[in-house]
């Protein structure tokens, strides 16, 4: 049985993506082999590596002017590897610290160079994104940093900065693909795939090409954007089985109206869980209302006492995956893409049920 599973990465995959992954494993489209036993450099994938950019491509409508590119280590490795590629002409950058995540590439950045943060939303718990008023930019910044959604506190941009030339960089790994944005408006864009993208062992980057003459010199090949855009993502093997189910997540995309129709189905799950929280003191909802994430959505229970009782009578009804982050404790409920509305509706029935008896 298929459960609804609330997990913030690894995340649920679309049921027909994992169905026709399954019908594929030991022969993808006649070729007599798994995807997983293929020569990175073969026709056979290649030409799945290829799709996969150019449908990556349609979905966030690229600029040409881009460079895609597949690698691995996620996201962490790139809180190094943003400096690596970056600092090289500038070691000072600018970075906005909302949560965990910022923190994490703030704390990695500082092996690399100068590291300043004109803003933290630390005083308040990480509950909100500081205004841009507040910010204490730099105009010779190599960059500027920031997270665009924090998956643990469930802090999400709904603006894009206007930082003028300083090259703009966000971390999107968990609401990549959950709308529509305008890709011009960032110079790098990375993440890793587990979110909404396909399984752990990917990282993508979007990156505009004139910035990959910046890098580093100790930055390794295998991590110099320049050399990997040169090489089609393989200067060493790729990620390949990751890669082909992130190409069938795009396909998926694809065939089921693209970003404008998954943003609406998201606003939906998102307003759909946040107006049941709001109508209760059972539970509380820490984030403010302005910055709430339409993919993670931290909560706690009145009584913590209740929080074992709470998600072991939920995982009866196949309700998966709620506990918090063990850094902020209480509950969250991840609803990236795959979600169905089904399961949000599901959960809300729960949480109803659940302070009915226990309230």
């Amino acid at each position: 049985m298929r459960v609804f599973n609330f997990s913030a990465g690894p995340a649920a995959l679309p049921e027909t993506v994992l169905r026709r992954a399954a019908d594929e494993m030991l022969d993808w489209r006649g070729s007599g082999m798994s995807v997983m036993e293929m020569s990175h450099r073969g026709e056979e994938f290649t030409s799945i590596l290829h799709k996969a950019e150019a449908d990556f491509r349609q979905l966030l409508k690229i600029p040409a002017n881009y460079q895609v590119i597949f690698l691995q280590g996620g996201a962490m490795a790139m809180n190094a590897l943003i400096p690596m590629n970056l600092m090289g002409r500038h070691r000072a950058a600018d970075y906005v610290n909302t949560g965990v995540w910022s923190t994490k590439s703030i704390d990695e950045a500082k092996k690399y160079g100068q590291v300043n943060v004109v803003a933290s939303s630390a005083d308040r718990g990480f509950t909100y994104v500081p205004t841009q008023a507040t910010w204490q930019t730099n105009s010779d910044a190599a960059y500027l940093h920031l997270c665009s959604n924090e998956t643990i506190g469930g802090v999400e941009y709904h603006w894009v900065p206007e930082i003028g030339d300083v090259p703009l960089v966000a971390d999107m790994s968990s609401n990549i693909l959950s709308c529509e944005i305008e890709v011009s408006k960032f110079a790098v864009i990375y993440g890793g795939a587990q979110k909404n993208i396909g399984p752990a062992g990917l990282t993508f980057v979007i990156v505009r090409e004139d910035l990959l003459d910046r890098a580093l010199p100790i930055t390794p090949s295998v991590f110099h954007w320049k050399e990997q855009a040169a090489n089609d993502s393989m200067v060493n093997t790729p990620p390949t089985y990751s890669i082909y189910i992130a190409g069938l997540v795009f396909e998926w995309l694809l065939d089921n109206g693209g970003l404008p129709a998954m943003e609406k189905i998201n606003v939906q799950k998102a307003a759909l869980l946040y107006d049941y929280l709001d109508s209760t003191t059972f539970y509380t909802s820490p984030v403010s209302k302005d910055d709430r994430s339409r993919m993670n959505i931290p909560f706690h229970l009145h009584d913590e006492r209740l929080n074992e009782r709470f998600l072991s009578e939920a995982s009866e009804q196949g309700l998966l995956q709620l506990k918090g982050h063990r850094s902020v404790g209480g509950m969250r409920a991840s609803i990236y893409n795959a979600m169905p509305v089904e399961g949000v509706r599901a959960l809300v029935d729960f949480l109803r049920a659940f302070e009915k008896i226990h309230g």
